[in-house]
């Protein structure tokens, strides 16, 4: 079996390298004359925007400002009226200083200025025709990853679900990981992007796709995330907590550009383009009873799961030799941290109701880029009970 391993052309990590951003993109990108940067109103409103625009201004790259109020996984129509506000002016560089979906829209508006298309022929793998404007993506948030894979997701109204624009023209040229950066995430934005962190993670080592490099990417993923999940929403300021998570975001995000994820997922779409369910809370809410489902078929790579679990966060007692018992072991540690870091338990509080389950599960199953890759082959009946087990007043 061959492998490729794809990320982005260059990463720069540590606290404090935001100040360096602008060198960087200097010496990786050569002669930048102009920068458009997206973003969004509350990055300009804490000061990050301006603070990199006068490192650009000061090593003589001008700068455009981009800011919209992007909302969780956008819709196509959203990234397109971005795109013509933008009137055809050209830039040498797009530079994503945000959350996941200011990453995801920053990939695709340096796609549409290379592409004359509609964004929606551009749905799926393998669609983008030309490479875009070169990219420079910088987190501040620890979860999605999509500075490190060529991954953007989009909402599409009209079928009331969120769908993945894969290409490997979307890698950008250079992402920045500063820790910094994510100090004062609030508590519910910490945990719903840290367990989508992890899930990318978890999804990507058991997949149907699962390599030794991504394997090796999401073990350490799985071990940092483990580790300092709790620390990081107790006590946001910690630093090597927020370290840790920054990194495990990254390293989920390299893991799933080799493996990708699966069922999780694909159940996720649909609760966010119906309902308006943040994909990371989304993914969190499901993560342990999709696992729950098709542990039988997961067991045996599970008992690594467990051991990264056990690494990352100093549980050296009660091993088992049994991979069931261990298997049922790290289910029972992720089904905790759901909980002690306030991932909702009932889709009721969407508005979600019995009568909407076949059809959350006819959605779910048309993901077939995600359900492929699962390891066990779901049926309507058992993703419909995978949603029921988040509806407590159904008695379940």
């Amino acid at each position: 079996m061959s492998i490729l391993f794809q990320t982005a052309s260059s990463i720069v990590a540590g606290t404090g390298s935001f100040g360096t951003v602008a060198g960087h993109i200097r010496s990786q990108l050569g002669p930048v004359k102009r920068a458009l940067l997206v973003t969004s109103p509350s990055i300009r409103r804490n000061g990050l925007a301006e603070a990199l625009r006068v490192q650009l201004d000061n090593a003589g790259i001008a700068s455009a400002l981009l800011e919209d109020d992007i909302r969780p996984e956008p819709e196509a129509g959203d990234i397109e009226a971005m795109h013509a506000k933008l009137g055809g002016e050209a830039f040498d560089v797009y530079i994503g200083l945000g959350g996941g979906s200011v990453l995801d829209a920053t990939k695709l508006l340096a796609a549409l200025a290379k592409n004359d298309k509609p964004l929606t022929s551009m749905l799926g793998i393998d669609n983008i025709e030309n490479d875009g404007v070169p990219t420079v993506l910088i987190p501040t948030t620890s979860g999605t990853g999509s500075e490190v894979t060529p991954n953007a997701i989009v909402t599409i109204p009209e079928r009331q679900l969120k769908i993945g624009i894969v290409s490997r023209r979307l890698y950008p040229k250079l992402a920045v990981l500063d820790p910094e950066l994510t100090l004062t995430l609030p508590k519910a934005v910490t945990a719903a992007t840290g367990m989508d962190a992890f899930t990318h993670a978890l999804e990507s080592f058991i997949g149907r796709k699962a390599n030794p490099i991504s394997d090796m990417f999401a073990l350490e993923s799985i071990r940092l995330i483990s580790g300092s999940i709790v620390e990081a929403y107790e006590n946001g300021s910690s630093i090597a907590a927020r370290s840790a998570m920054l990194y495990g975001s990254a390293y989920g995000g390299m893991a799933l550009a080799a493996s990708g994820t699966a069922a999780v997922h694909a159940l996720a779409y649909p609760l966010g383009g119906r309902f308006g369910i943040a994909h990371g809370v989304a993914n969190a809410m499901l993560l342990p009873h999709v696992m729950e489902a098709q542990l039988g078929a997961v067991a045996g790579r599970f008992t690594l799961v467990a051991e990264a679990i056990r690494q990352g966060t100093g549980a050296a007692t009660g091993r088992s030799n049994d991979e069931g018992a261990e298997a049922e072991w790290a289910l029972a540690r992720i089904a905790e941290w759901t909980q002690w870091v306030g991932i909702p338990q009932n889709l009721a509080e969407y508005g979600v109701t019995e009568a909407d389950l076949p059809s959350l599960a006819e959605g779910a199953s048309q993901v077939k880029r995600l359900m492929d890759n699962n390891p066990k082959a779901f049926s309507l009946g058992e993703l419909e009970q995978i949603y029921r087990k988040l509806l407590p007043a159904a008695g379940i």
